[in-house]
């Protein structure tokens, strides 16, 4: 009770702000060395130089359940266990662990498999069953070939996915690349293109992440091209709300995803989703 009644009468004391100085000090070198150690501890065993890879903090991936669970309306238990499906997939790791230690750009890579986020996408497409998914932005093909091993799983559907770099989709390996067509050339002109004409998009990722006027224009394009149903991501909603005005304005539902990786200093990203509308009471 002491103690109580002294802390009030500091707080209330004009002098406050530098009485609790010491304290407020102390707590800002605690984090700031935890960030210290953690750069330092990944300084030495990563050689990633760009799109870092981790594995998500067990609190984050119960999270990233339930936000699958709200977007696709299935159960949070049988997410669940999809999520636990890719964690245990032992083919898939050892497939994306030969491609990256056969990669051009190994030197700067890390032969360990960590899907981050893109574990949810893996239960986004098993959980909605989609026909037709359509990626921009394959960069080196980790995230197309999770897609692909879902929809193998699912024993339905097929990618079709595009990145300006002639050294994208690595990683879109065999048996994976059974169910990807992997396109090298401009999003806007993919979608204008070779994905036009073609049937509904279930499941759209906007992942290209150039500018919020690139992605504006992606979703744009991609619009009449979209399934009723469809769900579409985007990787880059922490960062700008083109995605969340995008589903305002078609009256869809917008929810967001942020990572907490594991034992990493970099702060991650995470998962934006719009839907079809909830039926509201």
């Amino acid at each position: 009770m002491k103690h109580n009644a002294l802390t009030r009468r500091i707080a209330a004391s004009p002098l406050a702000p530098f009485a609790v100085l010491p304290s407020r000090i102390a707590a800002v070198a605690r984090h700031n060395t935890r960030n210290v150690q953690q750069s330092a501890s990944w300084l030495l065993r990563s050689r990633e130089l760009v799109h870092y890879t981790y594995d998500l903090e067990p609190l984050n991936l119960e999270h990233l359940a339930w936000f699958v669970s709200t977007v696709t309306g299935r159960p949070v238990d049988e997410v669940r266990g999809y999520l636990t499906e890719l964690q245990e997939d032992v083919e898939l790791r050892r497939v994306v662990m030969d491609g990256l230690a056969r990669s051009p750009r190994r030197s700067t890579t890390d032969r360990v498999v960590r899907y981050g986020r893109r574990i949810g996408w893996y239960a986004l497409v098993r959980a909605l069953r989609p026909e037709f998914v359509v990626e921009t932005g394959t960069n080196r093909g980790l995230g197309s070939a999770v897609i692909a091993a879902a929809l193998l799983r699912n024993g339905r559907g097929r990618l079709a996915t595009c990145d300006i770099d002639d050294r994208s989709g690595e990683l879109i390996l065999p048996p994976y690349d059974r169910v990807v067509e992997h396109v090298v050339g401009d999003s806007l002109e993919f979608l204008a293109g070779p994905v036009a004409g073609r049937q509904p998009i279930d499941l759209l990722f906007v992942d290209t992440g150039y500018t919020p006027e690139h992605e504006r224009a992606e979703l744009v394009a991609a619009t009449p091209l979209l399934a009723p149903d469809a769900v579409v991501l985007a990787t880059k909603t922490y960062m700008w709300q083109e995605l969340s005005r995008w589903a305002e304005e078609q009256q869809r539902e917008f929810l967001h995803f942020g990572e907490q990786p594991h034992d990493h200093w970099y702060r991650g990203v995470g998962i934006g989703a719009s839907f079809p509308a909830l039926v509201r009471a």
